[in-house]
């Protein structure tokens, strides 16, 4: 998910006269690292970034967003078979949805990209 926000902030994405905000949800445990991130965007000083919002929480992050990415999932481990997987990521999205239904824009538009990705 890392290059994809600096194609996102460039207008590669989502077109060159259209401002963004990125809303950037991580892990608690991520959390000391996506400071890095938000300086790296911030430094690159990109005309169409509007701003950026890290969080750990899912109601600051979906808060009246009009696009959600949802890049990586759990990773398939040792002695996991398809259905392990999809059963463990099923339930990380689902509650992902959920907080989106309660918190995002009725119009909001959902891309997942996940392990299985083909599924």
């Amino acid at each position: 998910g890392y290059s994809l926000l600096f194609r996102i902030a460039s207008g590669e994405m989502l077109g060159r006269d259209q401002p963004v905000i990125l809303h950037l949800l991580e892990i608690p445990f991520g959390e000391a690292s996506m400071k890095g991130l938000v300086m790296e965007l911030e430094d690159s000083a990109f005309p169409l970034l509007a701003g950026v919002v890290p969080t750990v929480d899912p109601k600051v992050a979906y808060k009246d967003i009009d696009v959600a990415i949802f890049v990586g999932a759990f990773p398939r481990r040792k002695g996991m078979d398809r259905a392990d997987l999809l059963k463990k990521n099923a339930g990380i999205f689902k509650g992902a949805g959920a907080d989106l239904n309660k918190y995002a824009k009725k119009t909001v538009k959902v891309l997942v990209v996940g392990n299985p990705a083909n599924t």
